[in-house]
């Protein structure tokens, strides 16, 4: 078997034990974003560089939650010169400051995507959000954050300002592949567990909705007849309330 192919083994193996290890979690995420959206809240979705691909992830997808919003930061972007994010990512202050640019209220939710959940950055904002009365959903690796320190000057990872935390079973520096001529490891897990766990709290919320008696908003795609005259009632309703919208 190819190396290529085992991979994607090895990928629907760790979805596997995450599937069993996180299902309590994704139950009580679940919950939350049930919570926010029947109050008319707001789930909001944030990460660093790659990280912020989660909260592209989640808003205006078809067939994803319609009040989402992503909150997705120019400086932290890989575009236009990658190494920046990462330099801005660590800078204690900037958290504030993008929290406090934000439609972010009491009873909305965050989820924060941070691999190793050390960085200041995503520990200052899911602080500032907690400190608003937001509920936090922290996505990280448990076995990359235990093993590196806090860049923040709290001495504090995400996973100590977040109300449920989600563990996409990644290994320290998320990468997971080796040959015996490479010195180092390749092939990372982050992003495809972490889309997967994310979307299975989205599809939980809807079904918490349904049971609760509520409809939930869905975007429909653009592409099948009805979607446009559909989204359009979402549009208006949401348009002023999320930045890219």
């Amino acid at each position: 078997m190819s190396l290529g192919l085992n991979f994607i083994d090895q990928i629907q193996t760790l979805i596997a034990k995450v599937k069993d290890s996180e299902s309590d979690n994704i139950a009580k995420a679940a919950s939350l974003v049930a919570d926010a959206i029947e109050n008319d809240g707001l789930l909001h979705v944030f990460g660093c560089g790659h990280s912020q691909m989660y909260a592209e992830e989640l808003f205006y997808r078809a067939g994803g939650l319609v009040p989402v919003n992503p909150i997705l930061e120019p400086a932290l972007s890989l575009r236009p010169e990658a190494p920046k994010s990462t330099a801005f990512e660590r800078m204690e202050g900037l958290g504030k400051v993008i929290v406090a640019n934000e439609n972010m209220k009491e009873g909305d939710v965050l989820i924060i995507a941070s691999t190793s959940g050390r960085n200041a950055v995503p520990v200052e904002v899911a602080l500032e959000a907690q400190e608003r009365g937001v509920k936090v959903i922290g996505l990280t690796s448990l076995e990359f954050t235990s093993e590196v320190s806090s860049r923040h000057s709290s001495g504090k990872k995400l996973i100590d300002f977040s109300d449920v935390v989600l563990d996409n079973g990644g290994v320290p520096g998320d990468a997971m592949m080796e040959l015996a001529s490479l010195p180092y490891k390749f092939g990372p897990t982050s992003s495809i567990v972490g889309f997967t766990l994310l979307q299975a709290i989205v599809v939980q919320a809807i079904e918490e909705l349904a049971k609760r008696g509520k409809e939930a908003p869905v975007w429909v795609s653009s592409n099948l007849d009805k979607g446009d005259a559909i989204n359009k009632v979402h549009l208006a309703k949401y348009k002023n309330r999320i930045k890219c919208l």
